[in-house]
């Protein structure tokens, strides 16, 4: 493997200038002749000596130019699809002929081509260009290029992260040539068909080239490579590059070099170094003094130095670069010294208007920008690397990036078994630091995404290592998931979360009575190395039918579409802003709830969400609370989310949400300090507030210095519940200097375990007795529960307090099923019971001892009382708490179990209470009418 490093090293024609097309070039964009070569026939035939009679502008791609095929149901696909027969279910029976093909699974574009395609354009070189270096640049080809000048052919390259870039001098002489570029987007070398790089789940498999795209002269002898080496102990950078010539001859070279600030003032001496020649191409290193103190990059100074380099008498080249250092200590990134915790999110190449990434920096830009204002720091870039202007872009903001060499080997291929994947890992991770790696926001690198195979762990460990001991300028690590080995410099892991992939209704949002005094220090492997966890969150929101007017480019919300008929044909369409708001606040506190306890854990160093904005694919992963253009929703604000996702958040350690009149909340308070510098002589303040913002207890606890870290003890604040026999929600919030915090709380009475109503029926099931007293005007209270209600009237909904993880469509069906609870909050029968109206902390009892009931199979003029939103891709209508009318009788029916354990239930027995007072009041009169048997058509 090193072997093959180092003769790739010696062949690649590599170029990592950040800056825009040089001065001296000829820019390619506009219009170019084309041509689809689906039969793979141009090379044989010698397209590239024809005039091609399409057009199409470039930077771009087929589906920008509408060309390329209809999509329909033999459409081949890049990308796992985990339920092949879905076309055999007679849900998308209306959707598979060609006129009305709508795919379910990821957005659908608008053509679809896989295969060979010509690009053409005719090109004057000047006169002067006559004793020059000529290089072609083709900036994100997608995926493999090959290039003709005239009728010779210049040859093929196949990175997806890095230019490609052919030298041109012997093939252009001045006057008039044709350049004919082939584009080939088959899956040629298999990287894993869910790659991020390649696949149609995000990004889509497009055919073209989106970047730059230009011809640039360069003197005789030029710089064809560039790698700057800061150290800012010894306030130095060390130069290694190469100079390339046309003509090889042996010659002394003098190579001039000046370092400015780019984004600050600092203009610094220009210095001289003598390079002796050795031909074609010739390797330097020299070492440049500053002379002063370096300024640091990072999140909070994100300060960049640009370096110009001169050949005397001959070619010019600058860098951006920054001065960082990173360390590691007790678990814990440092970086210049700064103890760092990494709160990121993924980019999954999600970019719906085009297709494939921007180009432009100020888009980036405006990317980080709301990352940032949700108080994250880093992105990791899943399975792909991002173009140069999303380094530039996270320079200048201090973002720190998680860079992968394009790569999932775990599905159609595997890593480390001597496939074409493992070679092209190597040469592309070699691709991605000669461009990129000057960048001081290229923090980290990674192979790629949960890797598989029989010899993966040999070959990542070989992979690390060689990094670790090639380039010091960030830090590595064996994959994203897994493996935990011990050459990683740090781990990315899956382990530190609320809900993990197949523990459904046993996690710990599901499993465990709402708490805050939990962390994940036991899920940490004790081998000293710092951990991030691993695609934390996943958590779904319903879809926002706004959004489907939003695709106005090549990629479309068929799949949206599919859903909003499926809940209008099930009577719910004007239930779906409903439905997106309440589930939408459900998916935030259950981000809030993994967020926090990944900061209470003081061995974890950072967290990676899935995702803070939504992953269109795999099945539609609605888990952002931003919609795919980084857009809010409406139901959280960048402000809200960053009081649980900042550089620094108060916490508090809460044994459980739910209390009694008389009992004594007691909280250890603590903070996650990782801000520029320690707080000073700071004194914390909570306050415990109502709903209506009025104070009933505040206090402060000891003025004191915060150092940077987490785990950082507060003090400890009690309050002891007033028995007034009222309902209530509490918040309690927690202020440190500028940052502010809070949880929700609920005290109810203590009130008795038994409770009925007067002249009411509190049943357990249903029987010929209890139906004849209906019929007869009776009331009666049927409470139901978990495992209670027949699989066909909707037993087989799996209830859990969260949202759905990831999507059932993805996950094998995995619980929960469902997306929280949507209610009246003023319906009197939730009078005693006080609520919101989405779920909260109080309904995780409920949600835990529940089934749901399909009004579907009832009646669709049922309008339950509690509802809960089902899958979207299922969309039934699910009852929590409803009433019908039975004979004379009134019932009401509550999938909650109502009965049981009620004296360590509080919530049970409130929820119980403000149902029999409900049922007792003239409120109560059902309109709808079930017959017996199909109430007894319900039960199990």
């Amino acid at each position: 493997m090193k072997i093959r490093f180092l003769i790739f090293c010696l062949l690649a024609f590599c170029w990592s200038c950040n800056s825009s097309k040089p001065q001296d070039s000829i820019d390619l964009k506009g219009s170019w002749a084309f041509k689809i070569d689906a039969s793979d026939r141009g090379e044989a035939e010698s397209w590239f000596t024809q005039s091609l009679e399409e057009t199409v502008e470039l930077p771009g791609s087929m589906a920008t130019n509408d060309k390329g095929d209809e999509v329909n149901l033999q459409t081949e696909w890049v990308g796992g699809i985990l339920n092949p027969d879905w076309y055999n279910d007679p849900n998308y029976a209306p959707y598979m002929d060609s006129s009305n093909f709508r795919f379910p699974f990821w957005l659908q574009p608008v053509k679809k081509y896989t295969g060979a395609a010509w690009y053409q354009k005719e090109v004057d070189i000047p006169d002067d260009w006559q004793d020059k270096a000529i290089i072609l640049h083709l900036e994100r080809c997608h995926w493999e290029s090959s290039v003709w000048v005239d009728d010779q052919k210049v040859g093929s390259q196949n990175s997806l992260s890095t230019a490609h870039r052919y030298p041109l001098t012997s093939y252009l002489s001045p006057g008039k040539h044709t350049i004919s570029i082939r584009i080939d987007n088959r899956i040629k070398i298999d990287l894993g068909e869910n790659s991020h790089s390649i696949s149609d789940h995000t990004q889509s498999n497009w055919n073209g080239i989106v970047g730059e795209i230009y011809l640039e002269s360069r003197p005789k002898t030029y710089f064809s490579e560039v790698q700057l080496f800061p150290d800012a102990s010894a306030q130095s950078v060390t130069v290694r590059g190469k100079v390339s010539a046309v003509d090889a001859q042996s010659t002394p070279l003098n190579i001039t070099a000046q370092v400015s600030g780019k984004n600050f003032e600092a203009n610094l001496d220009e210095q001289s170094f003598e390079v002796n020649s050795e031909g074609a191409e010739t390797d330097f290193e020299f070492t440049y003094d500053l002379g002063e103190e370096a300024k640091l990059w990072d999140e909070f100074d994100p300060n960049v130095y640009q370096m110009k380099l001169s050949i005397e008498n001959g070619d010019e080249h600058a860098e951006d670069f920054g001065f960082r250092d990173i360390a590691f200590e007790e678990r814990q990134f440092v970086i210049n010294d700064r103890p760092t915790y990494l709160r990121g999110t993924l980019e999954c190449a999600i970019f719906p208007e085009t297709g494939y990434p921007s180009m432009d920096v100020d888009a980036w830009k405006k990317i980080y920008s709301t990352i940032q204002a949700h108080g994250l720091n880093h992105v990791r870039f899943h399975s792909w690397c991002p173009p140069k202007a999303a380094f530039i872009a996270a320079d200048e903001m201090g973002v720190y990036l998680q860079v992968e060499a394009a790569s999932w080997a775990n599905q159609s291929t595997t890593l480390g078994d001597g496939k074409p994947v493992d070679q092209f890992v190597q040469e592309e991770s070699e691709r991605i630091v000669q461009a990129y790696g000057n960048h001081p926001s290229f923090l980290m690198m990674a192979y790629g995404n949960e890797p598989g195979g029989n010899q993966y762990k040999e070959f990542l460990a070989e992979y690390v290592n060689t990094w670790k001991a090639k380039d010091d300028r960030r830090i590595y690590t064996s994959a994203a998931g897994w493996p935990d080995i011990a050459e990683n410099e740090f781990h990315v892991l899956p382990a530190p979360r609320i809900q993990a992939w197949g523990q459904e209704l046993k996690s710990i949002i599901n499993g465990r009575p709402p708490s805050t005094n939990f962390d994940f220090t036991d899920t940490i492997p004790d081998d000293g190395i710092a951990v991030v966890s691993h695609e934390i969150g996943q958590w779904c929101v319903y879809p926002d039918f706004k959004e489907i007017e939003r695709y106005t480019g090549v990629l479309k919300a068929k799949n949206f579409e599919l859903f909003r008929e499926s809940l209008e044909a099930h009577q719910m369409g004007d239930l779906a802003e409903d439905f997106l708001m309440a589930s939408g606040k459900l998916q935030a506190l259950c981000y809030k709830a993994d967020i926090e306890a990944a900061l209470r854990t003081t061995n974890q160093a950072g967290f990676q969400l899935l995702d803070l904005h939504d992953f269109p694919g795999q099945g539609t992963a609605l888990v952002g609370v931003l919609n795919p253009f980084w857009e809010e929703k409406g139901y959280i604000t960048a402000e809200e989310y960053s009081r649980f996702s900042n550089s620094t958040v108060p916490l508090a350690r809460l044994d459980k949400r739910i209390f009694v009149e008389g009992e004594s909340m007691e909280a250890k308070i603590e903070i996650a300090h990782f801000g520029k510098e320690a707080l000073q002589n700071v004194t914390p303040n909570w306050t415990l507030k109502d709903t209506e913002g009025n104070t009933i207890v505040e206090g402060q606890l000891d003025q004191q210095n915060i150092a940077l870290g987490n785990g950082i003890a507060l003090g400890n604040i009690a309050h002891t519940f007033e028995q007034n026999n009222q309902p209530r929600k509490v918040v309690l919030e927690v202020s440190v200097d500028d940052f502010s915090n809070h949880w929700d709380l609920w005290v109810y009475p203590q009130s008795s375990p038994t409770i009925a109503g007067e002249g009411i029926r509190h049943v357990a099931k249903l029987d010929a007795s209890i139906l004849n007293e209906l019929q007869s005007g009776g009331k009666v209270l049927l409470s139901l529960g978990k495992g209670k209600v027949a699989a066909d009237k909707g037993g087989e909904v799996g209830v859990g307090f969260s949202s759905i993880f990831w999507n059932t469509a993805w996950t094998g069906n995995q619980k929960p099923h469902t997306l929280g609870i949507l209610c009246d909050p003023e319906h009197p029968a939730l009078q005693q019971f006080p609520t919101e109206f989405h779920s909260n902390w109080q309904w995780w009892d409920a949600m835990s001892h529940s089934d749901v009931v399909n009004l579907n199979e009832l009646s669709d003029d049922i309008q339950p009382i509690v509802r809960v939103i089902d899958d979207w891709v299922t969309n039934r209508s699910l009852g929590l708490i409803f009433e019908v009318k039975v004979g004379e009788g009134k019932l009401l029916i509550s999938g909650v179990d109502l009965r049981n354990q009620l004296r360590q239930r509080p919530e049970a027995r409130q929820m119980l209470s403000s149902l029999m007072a409900y049922m007792e009041s003239d409120a109560f009169a059902p309109t709808v009418t079930l017959s017996t048997a199909q109430l007894l058509s319900i039960q199990q």
